[in-house]
């Protein structure tokens, strides 16, 4: 092999390495990830249990959430506060939703993130990127 051929295939190699290195880049999970993982009937009415974690160090968050019956009518909105979700870290939340039968909620929707505070973090951040999940009968949507 010539000095040229070794050059051209060290140069080659390098932007391949490059390349490759900027895919996995992009490829790494962004934003916040919010899983219902039970929901269930409460003294109060209807507790609904989340699995958060964030690639985002915020130091406050809340969601707008819209509630559907099995109809798929709006039943409710309500606001709720996920208070701080440390980035790489997993958090469970739980919420007490008053006057509301588990058994009528077909799905839920993730409308909007009111509030989205963390060093750095735009406002928009929080909806940007969102992936819902649900381990149980009702749907979650982003």
């Amino acid at each position: 092999m010539t000095y040229f051929s070794r050059f051209a295939f060290a140069a080659f190699a390098a932007l391949f390495t490059a390349g490759a290195a900027g895919a996995q880049d992009a490829a790494a999970p962004a934003g916040l990830s919010i899983e219902l993982n039970e929901i269930a009937s409460s003294e109060k009415g209807c507790k609904l249990t989340f699995v958060a974690s964030s690639a985002l160090a915020l130091s406050k968050v809340s969601f707008e959430f819209v509630l559907f019956d099995q109809k798929g009518l709006v039943e409710r909105m309500a606001v709720l506060d996920f208070r701080d979700l440390p980035a790489g870290k997993t958090k469970v939340r739980q919420f007490d939703l008053p006057g509301t039968k588990c058994e009528a909620v077909k799905s839920l929707l993730i409308n909007d993130a009111p509030t989205c505070v963390g060093a750095g973090v735009d406002k928009g951040a929080c909806m940007t990127g969102l992936k819902t999940g649900s381990k149980s009968a009702v749907e979650l949507k982003g």
